[in-house]
């Protein structure tokens, strides 16, 4: 009876073992998040950074920084096309400091530059772009 008790621990122990590296080797553990402030803290009308690489499933959060209004409006001749440009896009004005838009870049997004803008100041040169790297 003790020996059946010690492998029941045993197996408890290696199934708490493998679900543990199963979690740390799983996709959403690996995900990263970037932050990209909307209005550059020099006060010029930019994203900073500009350019970012990602990954599918990272998260990008935009920051209302300076110079606002500011919105986040992707390209529709994205890899993913116009339907995956509108999911990724915040076109409301963030019109207050410190407010943010985040948004997942979905685990199927194609490779490749993704570009966005600003809407009011997209004129001034309010342009970025993320990579999602493959």
């Amino acid at each position: 009876m003790k020996k059946l008790s010690t492998i029941g621990k045993r197996l408890a122990i290696m199934v708490a073992a493998v679900a543990c590296l199963l979690g740390i080797f799983s996709p959403a553990a690996l995900a990263e998040d970037h932050v990209v402030k909307m209005g550059a803290d020099n006060g010029m009308l930019a994203f900073q950074p500009s350019q970012i690489t990602v990954k599918a499933g990272d998260t990008i959060t935009w920051v209302n920084n300076k110079v606002f209004p500011h919105n986040v409006v992707f390209d529709s001749g994205i890899p993913g096309g116009a339907e995956l440009a509108q999911s990724l896009s915040q076109t409301k004005l963030m019109m207050t400091p410190n407010q943010e838009f985040s948004v997942t870049i979905p685990a199927d997004a194609p490779a490749g530059d993704y570009s966005y803008y600003c809407q009011p100041h997209r004129g001034a040169g309010m342009v970025g772009k993320v990579t999602v790297a493959s």
